[in-house]
C-alpha cells in the first residue's frame, strides 16, 4: 500500500551526489530503476530527471530489507540515509554519481506501478505507436527526457537574446479569423454566433504587422500554429515557431538578427557556429542543387555540361540541347570502388525517380575511363565529358538530361540519395545558407492564375516592380529563407507597407476588392493608417531542436506530438462528442461520403 510524503524533504536531486557529500546523511525521492538483489546486498537505483543514484540496503535490518525485496521497477520511493565511497572494483565511470552510494536507513514507499509497456531503463526500440499510446512513460526515458530539456534551454536562450535586443514577446489571438491561403484552417465553431467560425491561426501573419501598424517596433513570439496538412516527420497539426518581426527592416537587418541568435542557441550544446551564413540565389539554389533547401556538407554541385553535346554524336543528347533542354551532372567522390552492379543500381534507383535515362563514366584510381555511353560518344568524348566536370581519379559523373528545372530536381533528389547512403552528411557539421531572392509568385496550371511563392503580403524587389505589368511572373520578391543541413529552419520576407501595392499584389493573385476586403479587411484598413516598412522571420522551433538533438522526426522533440495520422494515441483525440455538445454549436454529422 501507498504510503504519505509527510515531512520527508528531499536533500538532493538523483543526480547530484559527488564523492565530496560522503558523510552527509540525504534524502532522495524519485523511481525505481534498476533492482540487484545479492542475497545479503540490494542495490536499486533510484532515478529522477537529473541522473541516477545507487542506494543500498544491508541485511542487519531484517523488516526495512523485506520492504526493500518488494520494489519493483517503476515503483516511486524515498529513502533516508548515508553517502559512503564505493569501492575502487565498484566505481561506475559510465555514471556522474558512481563513486559514491548511499546507504538506506528508512524506506517510503510512494506508490506501486504496473510492469510498463516497455523498459524504461534502456533506449531498447519499441514501435512509435506504443511509445506514443504510453507516452508519459516514454517520457521517463533518457533520450526524451534530454529533448524535452534541451528545448527548454533553447527556448529559453532564445528569451533571453530577444529580451536583450528590446524586442518585445506579444500574444496573438489563438481564435481568429479564417483567411485561407495555402494550407487548409483548423477551424472552431461559435456556439454564441450560429453557423459562424473561428480559425486557428497557420500563423500571427496579420498580426505582427498589424504590431508594426502600432508602432512595437520589434516583436518576437513563441507560438503554437496550426495547419490541416498531410503530415510527414518533420510536420505537424500543430508546431512551434519563434515568431519574429522588426519596423524599418531591410533584409539584411533580419540577417543581422538571426545569425547571432543562431550563435546564441547552438552554443546550448556546446558548439560554435560559423558566421556570417552563405547566401545563395533561389535560381542558384535550383540550378546547382534541385532544391530550395540544399544540403551543402556533401558537396556534389550540379553542373551545367550541355554546351559540350551540342554538337555531339551522342543522338539523344543532342536533340535535346537543340531543343532548348539542358545537361546536368554532378560528381561522386571516393567511388573508384563501386561495382558496376552498384552504379547500375543507381541508374535504377534514378530511373524510380522518374529519369528516362542516366549515363555515368568514370575514372578509376589508375586513371582508366570506362563509361555507360563509350561506344555512342566515344573515348575521346568520355574524356572531354569527364576533364568538363573536373572528374578526377576514383570519382563518377552521373548526367541526365532534359528540361533545366526537373533535370536539376532530379539530380538533386539522387545526389541527396547517394550522399545518405555513403554516410556524407557528418552530423556533427553544420551548414547554414540563406536562400534569397525568390520569385514572388508563381503560375498554378490548374487554376490558370498566379499564386504567392511565400504569401500574398511579401514586397518585390524594388528594381522588379515594373515587372508586375509586363512580366509578373520574372519578378523577385524580397523572401528569404534560412536552411540548416537540407531543412528549411526559417522564412520571412519584407512585407508591403503600402496599400496601393497591396491592392496591385491582390489582383496578380485574382483576389478581387471584394473578396480581399471580406478576407482581409481589417488589415488592409489597418495599412491606411501610416505602416512603416517592416519585415521579419518565422523560425521553426521543433525543427531547429530536432537538429540539435541529431533526431531524424520532429515527434521526438514534442512532448506530446501526433502520429502521421494527426491523432492522439496516449489522449484518444480525435473522438466524437456528446450530441448536446454539438446541438449547442448548431451542427450535425452527415454520414460520410464514399
Amino acid at each position: 500500500m501507498a504510503e504519505q510524503l509527510g515531512d520527508l524533504t528531499r536533500t538532493h536531486t538523483c543526480g547530484a551526489l559527488r564523492p565530496d557529500d560522503v558523510g552527509a546523511d540525504v534524502v532522495l525521492l524519485g523511481w525505481v530503476h534498476r533492482v540487484r538483489d545479492l542475497g545479503g546486498l540490494l542495490f536499486i537505483d533510484v532515478r529522477d530527471r537529473s541522473g541516477v543514484t545507487q542506494v543500498v540496503f544491508e541485511n542487519d535490518d531484517e523488516a526495512l530489507m523485506a520492504k526493500a525485496k518488494r520494489l519493483r521497477s517503476e515503483y516511486v520511493i524515498g529513502i533516508a540515509g548515508r553517502v559512503q565511497r564505493r569501492s575502487a572494483e565498484t566505481v561506475n565511470a559510465k555514471l556522474p554519481t558512481g563513486e559514491v552510494e548511499v546507504v538506506v536507513r528508512s524506506l517510503v514507499l510512494l506508490n506501486e506501478a504496473k510492469t510498463p509497456a516497455f523498459p524504461i531503463a534502456d533506449d531498447s526500440p519499441v514501435s512509435e505507436d506504443v511509445r506514443l499510446k504510453y507516452r508519459y512513460l516514454d517520457l521517463r526515458r533518457p533520450r526524451l527526457q534530454g529533448n524535452v530539456i534541451l528545448r527548454h534551454k533553447v527556448t529559453s536562450a532564445i528569451r533571453r537574446y530577444f529580451d536583450e535586443h528590446d524586442f518585445i514577446e506579444v500574444e496573438t489571438p489563438i481564435l481568429t479569423k479564417s483567411t485561407p491561403e495555402g494550407a487548409r484552417d483548423y477551424l472552431v465553431p461559435s456556439r454564441v454566433h450560429a453557423g459562424e467560425f473561428f480559425a486557428l491561426p497557420q500563423s500571427p501573419q496579420l498580426f505582427k504587422q498589424i504590431l508594426m501598424v502600432a508602432g512595437l517596433d520589434r516583436y518576437v513570439q513563441i507560438c503554437k500554429c496550426f495547419r490541416d496538412e498531410d503530415l510527414r516527420a518533420d510536420r505537424q497539426p500543430e508546431f512551434t515557431q519563434v515568431d519574429v518581426e522588426m519596423s524599418f527592416a531591410r533584409p539584411e537587418t533580419i540577417f543581422g538578427m538571426i545569425e547571432p541568435l543562431m550563435h546564441r542557441i547552438f552554443a546550448v550544446i556546446g558548439k560554435t557556429i560559423q558566421t556570417p551564413f552563405r547566401r545563395m540565389s533561389y535560381a542558384e539554389a535550383m540550378a546547382t542543387y534541385g532544391s530550395d533547401k540544399p544540403d551543402l556538407r556533401c558537396g556534389m554541385p550540379i553542373q551545367d555540361l550541355r554546351e559540350i553535346f551540342r554538337d555531339t554524336p551522342f543522338r539523344v543528347f543532342r536533340e535535346i540541347v537543340g531543343g532548348g533542354g539542358t545537361v546536368r551532372g554532378f560528381v561522386v567522390p571516393n567511388a573508384g570502388g563501386w561495382s558496376r552492379s552498384e552504379v547500375d543500381g543507381i541508374v535504377d534507383q534514378a530511373k524510380q525517380m522518374g529519369a528516362a535515362g542516366l549515363i555515368w563514366a568514370r575514372r578509376a584510381e589508375d586513371g582508366t575511363i570506362t563509361s555507360s555511353i563509350m561506344k555512342a560518344l566515344g573515348e575521346e568524348g568520355v574524356r572531354q565529358m569527364l576533364d568538363t566536370a573536373t572528374c578526377g581519379n576514383g570519382e563518377l559523373l552521373l548526367v541526365a538530361a532534359g528540361q533545366p528545372d526537373p533535370t536539376s530536381k532530379l539530380l538533386g533528389q539522387l545526389r541527396l540519395m547517394l550522399a545518405k547512403q555513403k554516410g556524407m552528411l557528418d552530423p556533427e557539421q553544420y551548414a547554414f545558407l540563406w536562400v534569397v531572392d525568390f520569385p514572388l509568385l508563381e503560375w498554378d496550371p490548374e487554376d490558370k492564375r498566379f499564386v504567392a511563392m511565400h504569401h500574398p503580403f511579401t514586397s518585390p524587389r524594388d528594381e522588379d516592380m515594373a515587372l508586375l505589368e509586363t512580366d509578373p511572373g520574372a519578378a523577385r520578391a524580397k523572401a528569404y529563407d534560412l536552411v540548416l543541413n537540407g531543412s528549411e529552419i526559417g522564412g520571412g520576407s519584407i512585407r508591403i507597407h503600402d496599400s496601393a501595392m497591396q491592392s496591385r499584389i491582390f489582383s496578380l493573385l485574382n483576389i478581387s476588392p471584394e473578396e480581399a476586403k471580406l478576407r482581409f479587411g481589417f488589415f488592409l484598413e489597418a495599412l491606411e493608417y501610416g505602416t512603416p516598412p517592416h519585415g521579419g522571420i518565422a523560425l521553426g522551433l521543433d525543427r531547429i531542436v530536432a537538429i540539435l538533438a541529431n533526431e531524424g522526426s520532429i515527434r521526438e522533440v514534442i512532448a506530446f506530438p501526433k502520429t502521421a495520422a494527426a491523432v492522439d494515441l496516449m489522449s484518444d483525440a480525435p473522438s466524437a462528442v456528446d450530441p448536446r455538445q454539438l446541438r449547442d454549436l448548431h451542427l450535425s454529422i452527415r454520414p460520410g461520403r464514399e
